[in-house]
């Protein structure tokens, strides 16, 4: 148990940046980074006691300023899309960056949560990260403070748990894109992962990924995971859906969502028997299996190309701003927004 602190870079203006390794008594360990509160490495033992690295990423900080796939990082305020990059709130009208045809994705490329130096402090086997938003910035309303905790447990929990009050009413949607390969980050494709999902639902999309409004069954589509299944048994089935996006890169509707925390998905790579359980207390989670991954050079050299890592991006629904069904990311005074999301292997 404990943190260990190390010096991981300085950016461009001269802020150094440092990285916060949390490790147990199993062998698990996590090492995150104050720049874009992402997270670099997840070491996990295997059913053999074999220890590798199972989530995607860069050695060196300068990596990190493109990442244009997200690795491991913190998005924020707003994840995942809003269409036509803008929202009404309160009869007025908000513009967001156009960064994605026509909408809007991960609030801002550059200035986006996942690309600021967050404030770190040290807990017992914890690393509490803050981060202050000002009015309009990215578009948003709202002065803000952001919290985001990492903490393991002896029980090989990796606990990220949120916090952000905020002075108006303004959206407030954040996420952790890692990408997992519970093979280890250099074994390939994850196509051969048994991958469950507790939803029985999911909001399907138009062309640029944006839903319809509508919440569909999954039962008699390829996109129907509520018994475990290899995540590549029908991931390039003749289906509308999986052509529009590629693959798998949907929003699941989470069963029985009442803002309690819930185990929501298990993962496993049946060759090394690694498994791993997700919970969260939020109402959806985006399933992206990879599809644009851009091929590039992660850590220690190994080259990283589409499906060689798959998000399980807790969140509330993409573009909800425009769908009143959907359940609202609106927070504000006397409104904190509170997530949790916990990946356990097991």
């Amino acid at each position: 148990m404990g943190v260990v602190k190390e010096k991981f870079g300085t950016t461009k203006c001269g802020k150094d940046v440092y990285a916060y390794t949390l490790s147990n008594a199993n062998g698990v360990q996590a090492k995150i980074i104050n720049y874009g509160a992402i997270l670099v490495n997840l070491l996990v033992p295997d059913k053999a006691g074999n220890v590798e690295d199972v989530v995607l990423g860069f050695d060196k900080l300068e990596d990190y300023y493109g990442n244009g796939s997200f690795f491991g990082a913190t998005i924020g305020p707003s994840a995942n899309r809003i269409a036509g990059a803008g929202f009404e709130i309160d009869g007025k009208t908000y513009q967001l960056d156009v960064n994605d045809g026509p909408n809007n994705l991960h609030s801002h490329m550059e200035k986006g949560y996942h690309k600021q130096v967050w404030d770190a402090v040290e807990g017992d086997n914890s690393v509490t990260l803050t981060l202050e938003g000002k009015d309009g910035e990215m578009g948003f309303p709202g002065n803000k403070k952001i919290t985001m905790v990492y903490s393991l447990s002896e029980d090989n929990a990796l606990k990220l748990a949120y916090h952000v009050s905020v002075d108006a009413d303004t959206i407030v949607n954040l996420t952790n894109h890692t990408y997992f390969n519970l093979a280890g980050h250099q074994s390939g494709k994850i196509e051969d992962h048994l991958l469950q999902l507790h939803a029985s639902y999911y909001t399907p999309v138009v062309p640029g990924a944006i839903p319809t409004g509508e919440i569909a069954p999954v039962a008699g589509t390829p996109m129907d995971f509520t018994q475990a299944k290899p995540i590549g048994r029908d991931i390039n089935a003749d289906f509308e859906q999986l052509k529009l996006t590629l693959g798998y890169d949907h929003n699941f509707v989470i069963d029985g969502a009442d803002g309690t925390l819930k185990e929501i998905a298990v993962a496993e790579d049946p060759k090394s028997g690694r498994k791993m359980k997700v919970f969260t207390n939020l109402p959806g989670v985006q399933f992206y299996a990879g599809n644009c991954i851009a091929e590039e050079s992660g850590k220690g050299n190994v080259t990283y190309s589409p499906r060689k890592g798959f998000c399980l991006e807790t969140q509330y629904y993409p573009d909800n701003i425009h769908h009143s069904n959907f359940p609202q990311a609106v927070f504000g005074p006397g409104r904190d927004y509170e997530s949790v999301t916990v990946y356990q292997f097991v």
